[in-house]
């Protein structure tokens, strides 16, 4: 199996006593661990434990993508967050797309792995017309234009993405979407969901069915005016990692002043 140049997972240990926490971080749908690495990256320098794992059929070709389904990708979730987890006193979760719907889902089913989740332009639902059609129009169309580098900054990091979207691997996640929805109920942990202004691939709608569906009493939403999807490279990184690491430091029991020394 051959890798794309940059797509590699990554993992860090941690050092010092941030490394009791540990950071999983899943990126989203024809996409890479190069696209949330500005979040493992950030969190890995100040010391935490961090796992970002490549999604089975993704970092490779679009054929590899084409034969692999949602419970695949939640597998893969589960075993990455089971082998962090065993190191670690505390896990947090973070996922942009389809990696904030899977862990989410991660969240629900498995509360005692997950102490908090970061949610950036999670999928939990979209308004195209086109999906009402999807259970048949996979069966005619192999696949259709890819999702990837929804970005509004012009000169920075282009997102590794395929340029193909499988359509009998998208069907598998859209059609898990009442279910997830359902089990948004049983995610009670601290979430922070980022979302972007100007997102042409999750519609705002996604956010409002969360809203609607998770039983958290700890949520927090905070808009990126600046940003399409793929938020992590775009306008407002810097901010995003920003709350992100003032999240992470809040679930560990650190002071903000701390987490801003490193």
């Amino acid at each position: 199996m051959h890798l794309l140049p940059g797509a590699e997972p990554f993992l860090s240990p941690g050092r010092g006593e941030r490394a009791r926490t540990g950071v999983l971080v899943v990126h989203g749908l024809t996409s890479t661990p190069q696209t949330v690495r500005p979040i493992f990256a950030d969190l890995a320098a100040l010391g935490y434990a961090v796992s970002a794992p490549l999604l089975p059929g993704h970092g490779t070709s679009v054929a590899d993508l084409a034969r692999t389904r949602y419970d695949d990708w939640f597998g893969a979730v589960e075993a990455a967050a089971a082998d962090l987890r065993s190191g670690v006193d505390r896990l947090v979760a973070v996922g942009l797309s389809l990696g904030g719907a899977l862990v989410a889902e991660l969240a629900a089913r498995h509360p005692e792995q997950v102490y908090g989740l970061v949610l950036v332009n999670p999928a939990f639902t979209a308004t195209d017309p086109r999906l009402k059609v999807l259970p048949l129009l996979k069966y005619v169309v192999p696949s259709l234009a890819g999702l990837g580098n929804d970005i509004r900054k012009p000169g920075g990091d282009a997102e590794i993405a395929y340029d193909r979207l499988p359509l009998k691997a998208f069907a598998s996640f859209v059609s898990h979407w009442p279910h997830l929805q359902d089990l948004l109920a049983d995610v009670h942990q601290p979430v922070l969901l980022l979302r972007s202004a100007h997102d042409k691939v999750v519609p705002r709608r996604s956010a409002e069915v969360f809203f609607e569906r998770v039983g958290s009493a700890d949520v927090r939403e905070v808009v990126l005016p600046n940003s399409g999807h793929v938020a992590t490279l775009d306008y407002d990184a810097a901010e995003l990692l920003r709350h992100t690491r003032e999240f992470v430091a809040r679930l560990s029991g650190e002071t903000t002043d701390t987490v801003e020394r490193g």
